[in-house]
């Protein structure tokens, strides 16, 4: 199965860790600004996404916002990259839903379902199809249109928690779907956008002899082959032969750091856009974004075909 793991989740054998899995990454690693429940409830892009989960899920009407911030320009509050807004169940069982929202749609572009299970019978202890069947329930309502998609599911090879990988893709589509990791009693989505229509290299690296399409998401990047003066396929076939990104690009008198530049910048301007819009932020925002991302580049372009991650 085609693990077409989003934006900073690559690798994620290495990746998988303690918190929301399908999060968006590069954004989560920065300092956001904090805003009170008034402030969200009269913010326009928080409107639009309290207003969704309000229809899907009525019982959150009554949940209390216990955590809001927001990431973008800190001298322009109208400027968002990204709202973030926590509700969570007044007593009982302590339900609890986190929203990522775009900032200029308030599209819930990432989310996390936590503890709408018993304690004494977590979502994990479920069998596989009842899994399925609850994250089948959450898309439907908050995006619509399940019987629209094929769904892939597979447990995935983490001995410190059991973990589901479920890959849905919209039927006739380039790659459209969503992305949901089942762990504990939580379930993180994100929907994943379509393969651009000049992608024409996929599975850079291998690993057992199959395709690996990891990296996919970072090696894909028009600026990087201007900077190897490589084509897609190119560069393909020099991972192949066992060198790294850095590598090839080291034969070509590139640095190490003129790569992490060209990839990192790429995947934190990705951040900030939705379709024929695009967020304005400080070049130092920028910066730390780029900063963010720089680690999980870093083990893309030092990565050899055919060894773990």
């Amino acid at each position: 199965m085609k693990k077409r793991l989003i934006g900073g989740l690559v690798a994620a054998a290495i990746l998988i860790p303690t918190a929301a899995f399908a999060a968006p990454v590069v954004i989560d690693m920065l300092t956001r600004a904090p805003m009170t429940s008034e402030q969200v409830k009269l913010d326009e892009v928080g409107q639009a996404a309290l207003e969704k989960l309000y229809s899907a899920f009525p019982e959150t009407k009554s949940f209390e916002i216990i955590n809001a911030s927001y990431l973008g320009d800190p001298n322009d509050s109208t400027k968002k990259a990204q709202l973030s807004i926590v509700l969570q169940e007044k007593g009982g069982t302590g339900k609890k839903f986190t929203l990522h929202t775009n900032g200029i749609t308030g599209e819930i572009q990432d989310l996390t379902q936590e503890n709408w299970e018993p304690k004494e019978k977590p979502l994990i202890t479920l069998p596989d199809q009842e899994i399925k069947g609850k994250v089948d329930q959450l898309i439907d309502k908050l995006y619509g249109n399940i019987k629209d998609y094929e769904v892939a599911m597979e447990q995935m090879e983490n001995p410190n928690q059991k973990t589901f990988i479920l890959n849905y893709t919209k039927k006739a589509s380039e790659g459209e779907g969503y992305q949901v990791f089942v762990h504990g009693n939580t379930i993180s989505l994100s929907p994943v956008a379509p393969a651009p229509s000049n992608k024409e290299v996929e599975g850079y690296f291998s690993r057992d002899g199959k395709p690996d399409y990891t990296a996919d998401n970072f090696l894909n990047n028009e600026k990087l082959f201007s900077l190897l003066k490589m084509s897609p396929t190119e560069l393909k076939e020099e991972i192949a032969k066992g060198k790294s990104v850095v590598e090839v690009a080291a034969s070509k008198n590139i640095s190490k750091q003129q790569v992490i530049d060209v990839i990192a910048k790429t995947q934190a301007e990705r951040q900030l856009q939705d379709g024929k819009n695009k967020v304005t932020i400080s070049d130092d925002l920028l910066k730390q974004m780029m900063k963010a991302v720089e680690r999980k580049v870093l083990r893309v372009i030092e990565h050899k075909t055919e060894t773990e991650w």
